[in-house]
């Protein structure tokens, strides 16, 4: 979503002929667009904001603006602490992006634009192109959450569950797909909880899936508990959905969720998942686990390792527990970090384990890949397939946007190695 939420902010300064640089010399106003999910978040900010200060110490100051959800939580201790920030903008506000720069133009002091304005946001990025052209593109349907889970900011730096229309969707996508994308994701801190005037994802993905150039479908992050019927029903009905599902679960304890606030239980995930198999069993899954909530016994992380094992998620997410300011589970008594480290060492092993198993099961199989761009200074392309998983293959045609069944021949835990339809297995040798 930030990266979405980059990209508009860079649509709203072409308006005022500001361009993308990647010269860090030339440039002459820096966007620091954040996220406050993790732990230490404001003290990169501060770090990042350090390096400018280094690089241009002898040279006219750059305009410094920082967006984003450290800038929604945050923005008042940032403008106060580094002098060097000219303006904190929060993730409802990026539209008023080019307002306060011309305020600062102007000689304002600093500029505090946190303000939870996301129908004003939306309309007026409704106004403005979108330019994004690349091959697989984001598009964010909704914002903000309902649900408080006890460890999460979002509530508090994007606000109450807010989905767009259909029809500015569609709109947005097909100007996404006019630009080159083949493949969109729809975007929402619970993308399944979209719902606008009545109409749920499993409407929005049946109408953009009507856009003929448009040739793959994914959506992300999902709650268990707004998984509704209709929605596993789609993952029968629509061949350009893709049969990866990315559904957190945070913790294989009933008791962990429920001192999370998750209103989910494992036995519910597990028949959920049951469910989607049966309608599709080609669908896998992913998942993000937290490791060591307050009061995480190893009896409750164990729980975590059985349900990893159960489901076999081809992709897992898994972090140590973050206390972030104002969250209620700040306020609980935190686990020694030396445990932590012990048992997000032993989960993300045997998640590998289990992830490598998958990838080594790819190999000698054809997957239809969809080429998004050229690997720097080589003649290959990377792609990725169906279920997300990412693929390189060696060429001397340029492949991105072009859709092929290829042909695996080796893999490691990040990347498959393949060759295209009839060529010559020698293609891919160093």
């Amino acid at each position: 979503m930030n990266e979405y939420d980059s990209e508009r902010i860079y649509d709203i300064a072409k308006k005022i002929n500001y361009k993308k640089t990647v010269n860090l010399d030339e440039t002459n106003c820096y966007v620091l667009n954040t996220c406050h999910i993790r732990e230490k978040a404001t003290e990169k900010v501060y770090h990042d904001v350090g390096r400018l200060k280094k690089a241009f110490r002898n040279k006219k100051k750059p305009i410094v603006v920082v967006t984003g959800c450290v800038a929604q939580a945050e923005g008042e201790i940032l403008l106060k602490r580094e002098k060097y920030i000219d303006a904190v903008i929060g993730p409802q506000s990026i539209h008023r992006f080019n307002e306060t720069i011309s305020k600062i133009e102007k000689n304002y002091k600093k500029v505090n634009s946190t303000y939870f304005d996301v129908v004003d946001k939306f309309d007026t990025l409704n106004s403005i192109k979108n330019f994004n052209n690349k091959i697989s593109s984001f598009l964010t349907v909704q914002e903000g959450c309902d649900k408080f889970c006890k460890f999460c900011v979002v509530p508090y730096t994007r606000g109450p569950e807010f989905s767009r229309s259909i029809q500015e969707l569609v709109n947005e996508c097909i100007e996404l797909v006019n630009n080159g994308a083949k493949e969109i994701t729809l975007l929402g801190q619970n993308v399944n909880a979209y719902n606008y005037n009545g109409k749920k994802l499993s409407d929005l993905i049946n109408e953009i899936s009507k856009i003929k150039r448009l040739k793959r479908i994914r959506y992300t992050t999902s709650h268990p508990i707004d998984f509704t019927s209709d929605l596993i029903n789609v993952h029968q009905s629509s061949d350009k959905l893709m049969p990866l599902i990315h559904l957190p679960v945070q913790s294989g304890s009933n008791k962990i969720l429920k001192s999370m606030n998750r209103k989910h239980n494992i036995e519910n995930y597990l028949d959920l998942i049951k469910k989607i198999k049966k309608i599709n069993p080609k669908i896998k899954f992913s998942s993000d686990f937290i490791i060591g909530f307050p009061g995480e016994t190893e009896k409750d992380f164990n729980a975590s390792l059985k349900l990893l094992k159960e489901v076999e998620f081809i992709n897992t997410y898994s972090y140590l527990y973050s206390p972030r300011p104002g969250t209620p589970a700040s306020k609980l008594e935190q686990i020694d970090e030396s445990i932590l480290k012990k048992r997000l060492k032993i989960f993300q092993k045997l998640a590998e384990e289990i992830k490598m198993k998958y990838k080594k099961s790819l190999i000698n199989k054809k997957l239809l890949v969809l080429f998004e761009n050229k690997v720097k200074g080589k003649n290959e392309f990377f792609g990725r397939d169906e279920f997300s998983n990412s693929v390189i293959v060696k060429s001397g045609e340029n492949l991105i946007g072009k859709l092929e069944e290829i042909s695996i021949i080796d893999g490691n835990q990040n990347t498959l190695f393949g060759v295209r339809k009839d060529h010559d297995k020698k293609e891919f040798a160093a």
